[in-house]
């Protein structure tokens, strides 16, 4: 049944959203189209299937449930939110971390902003050449390791080198949001400091690390690149922040995505869009778009992404870097402002195989402020990256061969003649409902996000609307002016999946398809360690070529959103250039079972070194 206008308005009444009239003509045909393709489940017989409401993973022992340690674990979990608690000044934590505070001088420089409170670029002294700071920011964390310690170079002259970059080449790119100088300066002269005394290097010891900004860092502006939280400081550090700065890394800032990590090529972002740093032309993935691009463009050494549907590994596909989402619960998801919380993930995004071990291997592991984090033991996945992957097993799924683009299908080829030469069995697989990942995906994402995001109303945080005549006037006018338009679009879909009459058809029934593509998963792996897939069926697209098309750019998630469904990890390394345009970066997806990282990053990092980046 077709929508109405009528239909439009009065979910939108239902999502507090006020739409102005244009925006209902425009929605109407979009809301119509996707609606009509999520009907594609209707295909399936799912009547004896269990629906899957959140992503399962093998059994372990719960440390926060033994009897000898509970009182003891959860004291500790109690503490560490009193003390976060505490940064308030007596105000209540929701459950995202997210609550009104007062304005405060954060330190952290806005990019655009006409005064710079913090740090002046064009005061740098650096004591050495332009050449050399060029050298620094394109180092791996083994390179800045080893002139550390062999007092060749300071952290912090790694640190500078990286900010006076940002000054000049993100003016382009523009992939950061926000800056923390004096944060990334202080932590950088903590290593210093360490080596000066003979202490041990931490891992990440002055290593210069980006975040998205949909993940908190303390005292500095985590806005969701949406303008209803443009001032919003975030009280606490995510746990994949404190972890990594504990290990030593210096945060730069905060990098640019689609709002509220809704997007697929940080068009979507409330402030502007971020570029490809190999065509500035052209998008840079999304919705972790900045975060790959700042690593691509060597403004940044490594870098936190998040992942929902595909948003590490599509970035970091379409900008020529490698990006890894862990499997489901292998890194806390505290602090990470919620868009579908049985989907998001936190992960990293680096150059090397090897830099990308290094931080997940850093930020993951049982967190007792998530419970959804898995206390399954954290592999040393660094010195597992040499082991011979001679007889592993790779899979090929039929179902990735279809409507992609010739030219990434040709150097998919090459990197599967080159596991075998590596002594890789090759297999051919089968994951028969592949084809219904997409409109499973956008019904559950959706209804998840807008559940998420009702939190946004203006009466507890973020932007209130100052023109209103009643309270529910004021949630509509604020949510109407604070979020953009692929927000709104996505809050009235799962807003009406989850509506009275639809539940069965749309959210239940997705539940139902996403067991049948998770045992796909499970049967698949029985015959195969790892499978080889591409990230994206499309290179890197024109900026405004898809963004007034939301279904076509739904639909380039093909390859990512199956990974996210089932939980199993994932991970995106460079495979070559387009042959047309050989300026762009092709992408390869390697997966493996439930907390089998290591297996994944072995064969990633076995590729990279025979080659495998620069597929020709």
């Amino acid at each position: 049944m077709a929508l109405t206008e009528k239909d439009v308005r009065y979910v939108a009444e239902l999502a507090h959203l006020e739409l102005a009239e244009d925006e209902v003509k425009k929605f109407l045909p979009q809301l119509d189209s996707i609606l009509e393709y999520m009907q594609k489940l209707n295909e399936l017989d799912t009547t004896a299937v269990e629906p899957m409401a959140q992503v399962t993973y093998p059994a372990a022992e719960n440390p926060a449930l033994r009897g000898d340690n509970s009182r003891h674990t959860f004291r500790s979990a109690r503490q560490r939110a009193r003390a976060r608690r505490r940064l308030l000044q007596g105000s209540a934590c929701d459950r995202a971390g997210i609550t009104r505070i007062s304005k405060l001088e954060t330190g952290n420089q806005k990019i655009g902003s006409t005064k710079d409170r913090s740090f002046d670029f064009r005061v740098c002294n650096f004591p050495f050449s332009i050449l050399f700071s060029m050298e620094l920011t394109a180092l791996t964390i083994p390179e800045i390791r080893q002139g550390l310690i062999e007092r060749k170079v300071s952290a912090e002259e790694v640190v500078r080198a990286h900010l006076d970059r940002i000054a000049t080449r993100d003016q382009e790119v523009r992939s950061y949001l926000s800056l923390s100088p004096e944060r990334a300066l202080e932590q950088a002269r903590k290593t210093d400091r360490q080596i000066a005394a003979g202490e041990t290097l931490p891992p990440l010891g002055g290593v210069p690390v980006a975040v998205k900004d949909v993940i908190l860092t303390r005292g500095l502006r985590t806005t969701c690149a949406s303008k209803i939280l443009e001032d919003y400081v975030a009280p606490y550090d995510a746990t994949a922040v404190e972890r990594l700065e504990a290990a030593g890394a210096c945060v730069l800032g905060k990098t640019n995505c689609d709002e509220f990590a809704m997007g697929s090529s940080t068009e979507n972002s409330g402030f502007f869009p971020t570029h490809n740093p190999h065509d500035l032309t052209r998008v840079p993935g999304g919705s972790s778009g900045g975060s790959g691009a700042a690593v691509a463009a060597n403004l940044a050494t490594v870098a936190l992404g998040s992942d929902t549907g595909g948003s590490i590994r599509q970035p970091a596909a379409f900008c020529g870097v490698v990006g890894m989402m862990g499997t489901y619960g292998r890194v806390s998801r505290y602090g990470l402002v919620a868009f579908a919380s049985s989907l998001d993930h936190i992960g990293p995004f680096g150059r090397s195989v090897r830099d990308v071990a290094t931080v997940l291997q850093t930020i993951a592991g049982r967190d007792p402020m998530d419970s959804t984090s898995a206390d399954v033991p954290v592999q040393d996945y660094v010195a597992a990256l040499d082991q011979d992957v001679r007889g592993l097993r790779v899979g090929v799924p039929k179902e990735y061969l279809v409507g992609l683009n010739p030219e990434i299908g040709d150097n998919l080829q090459k990197a599967i003649d080159l596991f075998a030469k590596l002594g890789c069995r090759i297999e051919n697989i089968s994951l028969p409902h592949t084809d219904y990942a997409i409109g499973c995906y956008y019904i559950i994402c959706t209804a998840e996000a807008s559940s998420n995001l009702a939190r946004y109303d203006g009466v507890r945080y973020g932007f209130r609307s100052p023109e209103f005549s009643d309270l529910r006037d004021m949630y509509r006018q604020t949510r109407d002016r604070g979020f953009g338009a692929e927000v709104k679009r996505r809050i009235m879909l799962g807003t009406y999946v989850l509506s009275s009459g639809y539940y069965d058809a749309y959210y239940l029934k997705a539940q139902r398809v996403r067991t049948l593509i998770a045992r796909d998963f499970v049967e698949a792996f029985d015959d195969v360690d790892i499978i080889v897939v591409p990230t994206s069926p499309l290179p890197p697209f024109k900026l405004g070529e898809k963004v007034d098309d939301p279904l076509q750019m739904y639909l380039a998630d093909i390859y990512t959103v199956t990974a996210s469904l089932a939980g199993i990890p994932g991970i995106s390394v460079p495979c070559g250039k387009m042959r047309s345009e050989p300026h762009l970066p092709v992408g390869m997806q390697i997966f493996a079972k439930h907390f089998d990282e290591g297996r994944l990053l072995q064969a990633a990092h076995a590729f990279e070194k025979a080659g495998g980046f620069s597929i020709a």
